[in-house]
Order: structure tokens, then sequence, then C-alpha cells
């Protein structure tokens, strides 16, 4: 991957778009998942946005979208054309902040976590979450209590009935 600019430039610049997505995104039930650039010669600027309690539709995508480019382009972030691509975080993702967990109660999940030392890992339903741990059941109905301090990837594994 070519970028324009350096990677510490690069860290500025997704540090003032976070920042900036982040405003955006406070008088709504969404949060900030994830900022990442890519792209050759021209940067592909891709915004991750989740809520707590239910899915993101394309319309609320595009809104954020006109609103955080807008907000980019008055503070100058690139010299040139840039694309830039809002949507929620997708099943392939892994879950990357608190807030998703809850939502996903209920549902399979894959995950891996790292206890004494040792990377650990579990497959099965996403029982309960807490503000602390999650509780995964497994086939043999036992659970297993993972700190979200251990948790290193949880990735839902998506079910088609």
């Amino acid at each position: 991957m070519y970028l324009i600019f350096s990677k510490a430039v690069q860290n500025k610049v997704i540090q003032k778009i976070s920042e900036l997505a982040e405003s955006v995104l406070a008088t709504t039930d969404f949060f900030l998942v994830d900022v990442e650039i890519k792209g050759n010669k021209t940067p592909e600027v891709w915004v991750s946005v989740d809520a707590e309690d239910r899915g993101v539709n394309m319309d609320e995508c595009a809104e954020i979208s006109n609103e955080l480019s807008f907000l980019m382009d008055a503070h100058n972030l690139f010299s040139g054309k840039y694309r830039i691509n809002v949507s929620s975080p997708g099943l392939s993702r892994p879950l990357v902040d608190r807030r998703q967990y809850p939502k996903n109660e209920g549902r399979k999940a894959k995950c891996k976590y790292k206890r004494n030392g040792e990377y650990l890992k579990v497959e099965g339903i996403l029982q309960d979450v807490t503000d602390n741990e999650i509780v995964i059941e497994l086939d043999d109905e036992s659970r297993v209590t993972i700190p979200f301090d251990e948790l290193v990837e949880t990735k839902i594994i998506p079910s088609f009935k």
C-alpha cells in the first residue's frame, strides 16, 4: 500500500478524522468503531460506525459521510482528491468496542483471548455481557467467562436460517 504521506502524518490525519467523526456522531446514537486510510494516488478514507442496539442503514451512512467530508474539507486534511466510505463494520470484522457486544448476545461467536500468558480460543453462543466480561456457552452447555481485558479478538459467526 503506497500512501501520499508518511506513516506519522497518516496517523495524525487518522486522529483528526476520528475527532471530526466523533463530533458528527455526538448528536446521534452511533459511535465510531474505526478509521482507516487506504489507496494509492487517491486516498480512501474508511470510517466504520455502529450503534449499540441496532444496525446502520445506507441513508444514515450517507448523511454521516456528507457531514464528515464537509468538515474534512474545512480542515484541509488532503491536498487533492480523496474518497470517503462510511459503513457499519460488517460481519467479517471483529468486535472492537465493548458497546458492540450487547446487541450480539445470543449469536455464535469465536473468541481469542490471553490467560496466564497463553492464547486460547473458544467458540459458542455469546450468552451474557457485563461491564467487565463476556460469557460464552459452549456446545456441551458449559460456560467460559472472559474478562474484556483478556480478549484479543471476537468475531461473530453469521447464521443463515
